[in-house]
């Protein structure tokens, strides 16, 4: 099992990251919370990972808190929930949203998680409502760093462009174009990273 990995990022486009490990690239899908959390291209950073091993595909999640992979491999152990999903309710809501959500049967918030309807939902909240007190709530802080001393300068998008990649990061989350269009084109003025942009446009999807 691959746990964790430390080396230079050469590329990012959510979710898809890759890792150059001492000459190694190891392709990634990460979290949207975890490339917030990225440094800039050509810098070092450490990431929690994720293997999973099917008949037609070799996967790695990456995540920059050890409480997001928590929830990402409790997840997985609930009927009819695959990584995918899986990296979408992290992405959207995070450990303590989702935790608050499965207290309160909040069926509706967590419907609004794509691929997620009411049944789905009915067997999160069954099966994970003793699961999320027992996620390690003492590792909350264990949070991996990025060696940013020497970040590089960022080059400057257009708008337009910032807008494509946000739209295609949420496609790949499992929204439908129409949807994640709309929820980029509400936020696109209110932050200039397009990781920024992502994460209000999660964020106002639960609203």
């Amino acid at each position: 099992m691959i746990g964790l990995l430390r080396g230079i990022l050469i590329y990012k486009k959510a979710p898809d990251l890759m890792l150059d490990v001492n000459g190694v690239g190891y392709e990634m899908q990460a979290s949207m919370t975890t490339f917030s959390d990225l440094p800039e291209l050509q810098q070092e950073t450490t990431l929690f990972t994720h293997f999973i091993v099917r008949e037609d595909a070799q996967t790695l999640y990456a995540f920059s808190q050890v409480n997001e992979r928590l929830l990402f491999r409790s997840l997985l152990h609930v009927n009819g929930v695959g990584p995918k999903m899986a990296l979408a309710i992290v992405s959207t809501m995070g450990l303590n949203d989702f935790s608050n959500y499965i207290r309160n049967d909040n069926i509706i918030a967590l419907t609004k998680i794509p691929g997620v309807g009411k049944k789905t939902a009915e067997r999160l909240i069954i099966e994970m409502r003793d699961r999320v007190d027992k996620l390690a709530p003492e590792q909350a802080s264990d949070h991996i760093g990025t060696d940013s001393g020497n970040a590089a300068v960022k080059p400057a998008m257009s708008q337009r462009a910032k807008e494509e990649e946000a739209t295609t990061a949420l496609l790949a989350l499992g929204y439908r174009p129409a949807q994640a269009s709309k929820m980029v084109s509400g936020v696109i003025n209110q932050a200039d990273s397009i990781e920024d942009i992502i994460r209000l446009a999660l964020k106002s999807s639960l609203k």
